[in-house]
């Protein structure tokens, strides 16, 4: 027995000199590094290893081909130096305020983490490192990281839809001093294809840059409900009893293969009607925004012709537009149009209801963007009156994160 105890703790004390030696050597290698000129150096301990990359979005990027849709813009590439002691670094041109995302390529390995920066975000499948530049009170990095502000609060919440049959589950942002009284009005803010309902808290740093605007001023204080837009998926992946499968986009993946019921869009009241019982809101047409990217665009598009005067505001980030049950992206936004023949009767009676605001944004890139040409001819041709946005970028969060930032200061005012 006493020679047991002896080599477990042994056993013991080598765990723990091996995990302190890992802190150690981590800490020796710091990466990334913010140097006083904007630029940031990157290094990584990797003796032996042949060829060291590094994949980000604060390099110039690489045009990849959807099959199907056309191309896009993927992050990009730049090689590292061995210095001394099988250290590689690599260093950037001055980075303008931001949050990025990077992995490294190691010897043909893409997608390995930074060990020597443990701030990670999950997108569907990919895991990536991430860091913020911020020069100056106000600028987007600072916008994006959290400051000595009153903070809101982030809960997951359980509700019931009675339409999609199942208890599903959303995140909701309440305002700094919601618990003192009062009543709010609501953002819905919806998530893209592969996504979940942690996808804007985390990349796409809602809590942060609310609270921020918030406390300056420049945005209203609001409750903001990001729900799952999976209509067969009650959570998030592995927080829900399906268990711990892969997702994919638009439910692929090794998720649930079972069809649902109704649309996130058909069933979009049950959230309204959980929210308004559950919290302080304000529950008029005046008290509701929704706002979505991507796919979430396009749910928030097809909400804004079914329910012509729930709500008053409309954003659409990088909508994926469709009509119809079936999402056809390879079928002309255009010729959808001209080929539905309730379109020209609900796009009347939304803008007849007069909303407060329809705003949509589109990076000039973007491989969905020409959808939105053909919607913005569409609705010109009729004289309704909607407000655009054009950015630099593609179909990316860096552009998401600017629309939430734009569309938030404009509504409830």
């Amino acid at each position: 027995m006493r020679k047991s105890i002896i080599v477990m703790a042994l056993a013991m004390v080598c765990l723990g000199a091996s995990a302190q030696e890992k802190l150690f050597n981590s800490a020796n290698v710091q990466s990334p590094v913010v140097n006083n000129d904007g630029t940031v150096t990157f290094n990584l301990y990797a003796p032996k290893a042949v060829k060291v990359e590094v994949t980000g979005d604060f390099l110039p990027p690489q045009k990849m081909q959807i099959e199907g849709y056309g191309t896009y813009d993927a992050p990009g590439v730049a090689q590292l130096v061995e210095g001394r002691n099988g250290v590689w670094s690599y260093t950037t041109d001055k980075l303008a305020p931001e949050m990025y995302s990077y992995t490294f390529n190691i010897d043909g390995m893409s997608g390995v983490k930074d060990p020597s920066n443990i701030y990670v975000n999950r997108d569907i499948v990919s895991f990536t490192n991430i860091f913020i530049i911020s020069n100056e009170k106000g600028d987007k990095g600072d916008l994006y990281r959290v400051n000595e502000v009153p903070h809101g609060n982030l809960s997951k919440v359980w509700y019931n839809s009675p339409t999609l049959k199942m208890q599903r589950r959303m995140t909701v942002y309440t305002p700094a001093g919601y618990d003192k009284g009062g009543k709010y009005p609501v953002l819905y803010l919806l998530h893209g294809a592969g996504g979940d309902e942690n996808a804007w808290s985390e990349l796409g740093r809602a809590a942060q840059i609310l609270d921020n605007l918030i406390a300056t001023g420049k945005a209203k204080p609001m409750i903001v409900v990001m729900p799952n837009g999976n209509p067969n998926c009650q959570a998030a992946p592995g927080e829900w009893s399906f268990g711990m499968y892969t997702p994919g986009f638009r439910d692929g993946g090794t998720g649930p293969n079972t069809p649902a019921v109704a649309t996130i869009p058909a069933s979009f009241m049950d959230i309204v009607n959980y929210v308004d019982a559950n919290y302080r809101t304000i529950k008029k047409r005046e008290g509701r925004a929704v706002c979505g990217l991507s796919m979430g665009g396009g749910h928030t598009f097809a909400i804004s012709l079914l329910y012509t005067t729930t709500f008053d505001y409309y954003g659409l980030f990088s909508a994926g537009l469709h009509l119809g049950k079936d999402f056809n992206m390879q079928q002309p936004f255009a010729e959808q149009i001209k080929a539905d023949p309730d379109f020209a009767q609900q796009s009347a009676r939304l803008f007849g209801s007069k909303p407060k605001l329809y705003w949509m944004g589109m990076g000039s890139t973007d491989f969905l963007y020409q959808s939105t040409v053909d919607l913005r001819a569409y609705w010109d041709s009729k004289g309704y009156k909607y407000e655009y946005v054009e950015t630099d970028g593609g179909h990316i969060w860096r552009n998401w994160r600017i629309y939430l930032t734009m569309f938030a200061q404009k509504i409830f005012k």
